[in-house]
């Protein structure tokens, strides 16, 4: 059991599962720094970087205290004196790659609830068109992932939030808040956008790991199937498989650009849907504000006539 009360998967696999203080102020950089050491030149950021630099290359298991000590030629217990353990340093790996510009990338690259790239550099702003946001949110954070597919690994249910994280989302929100949606749905949009980039990236990074476990490629994958596959069209049981185009399954179809396409599109709606109920429901009012006025101006007329009537009885 951690310090907040949650579970830690055995290998460090859950945000917030360690001293959630001490990766606080390691993120925010209120924390204590080691004034002596056996190593000179080590540091935090050398020790978070090479701890990515073996996650990405050979998967978030790889990566443990002893193995950094030998990357970074030191003893292992002198990387205890600048993080506590795997626990938080996984929560300083996740605001480190949650806030790396991508490569090539010039604009803003906003993906929401940590999920951000370009995080650390304010000068970035999101598009000025909330579809073009929701656009950059899902492709930044697919690239990320392609980049850091051990990310996927992680259990990011109670992320622990360092400026990367806190950045990411305010410019998030700043980009879709032209949508006129109430706070808790801007959020949601974000959940839905990333859940969303997240079930794809999860389904071709499965493909791949099915490979280097079995050896066999897609295509071997299924030509072993073939055989049963056909035998089972030609049986009559299946009919609507049956008469399924021959490009159906195809590699070539982009499933990401059209559930995309499909997300915005459904936004749209949702705001084009807001709009029209906005304007309703304001009429009634602004039609209430004019008879108000009418009425006060109506009262004003009265009293003046009043005024002028009881001039003229005393002359």
């Amino acid at each position: 059991m951690a310090k907040d009360g949650s579970t830690a998967a055995t290998d460090g696999t859950t945000t917030g599962s360690g001293d959630i203080a001490r990766s606080l102020e390691l993120l925010w950089g209120t924390g204590d720094r080691p004034s002596r050491g056996p190593k000179p030149g080590l540091s935090l950021d050398r020790i978070v970087t090479a701890a990515i630099a073996v996650a990405d290359a050979e998967g978030l298991t790889a990566v443990s205290m002893r193995r950094l000590s030998t990357e970074l030629g030191t003893g292992t217990m002198s990387l205890y004196r600048y993080v506590p353990g795997k626990a938080e340093l996984l929560d300083l790996m996740l605001d480190r790659v949650l806030g790396e510009p991508l490569p090539g990338a010039t604009g803003h690259h906003p993906t929401g609830t940590g999920r951000t790239a370009g995080a650390d550099h304010p000068s970035e702003a999101p598009p000025a068109d909330w579809r073009a946001s929701v656009d950059a949110m899902a492709r930044t954070y697919r690239e990320n992932l392609r980049r850091h597919p051990w990310l996927l690994k992680i259990n990011q249910a109670r992320t622990v939030l360092g400026p990367s994280a806190l950045r990411g989302l305010e410019l998030s929100l700043t980009g879709l808040r032209s949508m006129g949606l109430r706070d808790p749905e801007l959020i949601g949009v974000i959940v839905t956008v990333n859940s969303f980039v997240e079930g794809i990236a999860r389904t071709r990074a499965d493909a791949a790991e099915a490979v280097r476990e079995t050896g066999l490629s897609d295509e071997e994958f299924w030509d072993n199937q073939r055989p049963y596959l056909e035998r089972a069209m030609l049986s009559g049981a299946y009919p609507m498989m049956a008469s399924l185009s021959e490009d159906t399954f195809s590699a070539e179809f982009d499933h990401f650009d059209f559930g995309l396409r499909r997300l915005i599109a459904g936004f749209e709606a949702l705001v084009a849907e807001r709009t029209v109920a906005g304007a309703v429901d304001g009429a009634p009012a602004r039609a209430e504000e004019r008879g108000e006025e009418r009425g006060e101006d109506r009262a004003e007329e009265r009293a003046a006539e009043g005024t002028t009537e009881r001039t003229a009885a005393r002359k």
